[in-house]
C-alpha cells in the first residue's frame, strides 16, 4: 500500500474527504518527525511506540577494497509495536 492509497483508505474510515484524510495524515507525519528530531518518545498505546536511537561507532569493511574502515556513530529512528498491533498481525 502506497500513501495515496493509505489516504483513500483513511478518507473512507473518516467518512471524509481525500483532500482532507492527506491533510490529515500530513500533520500526523511532520507532528511525529518534529517530535523524533527533538529527541522525543511518542506512544502510541496499543498501537507502538517510536524513538530515537543511537547507533554507537563500529567497524566495517569496505566490500571492493576489503579495508577496514571505521564507521561514525549515528542516530536512528525506531519503532517498536506494541501488544495489539502485534496480535492484530498474529491474527
Amino acid at each position: 500500500m502506497n500513501k495515496s492509497e493509505f489516504v483513500e483508505a483513511l478518507a473512507d474510515k473518516m467518512g471524509s474527504s481525500k483532500a482532507e484524510a492527506a491533510r490529515a495524515l500530513d500533520a500526523v507525519l511532520a507532528t511525529v518527525t518534529e517530535q523524533l528530531a527533538k529527541g522525543e518518545k511518542i506512544t502510541f498505546m496499543g498501537f507502538g511506540s517510536f524513538e530515537v536511537v543511537t547507533r554507537g561507532e563500529r567497524t566495517g569493511r569496505n566490500p571492493q577494497t576489503g579495508a577496514t574502515i571505521t564507521i561514525p556513530a549515528t542516530k536512528l529512528p525506531k519503532f517498536t509495536a506494541g501488544a495489539a498491533l502485534k496480535k492484530a498481525v498474529l491474527g
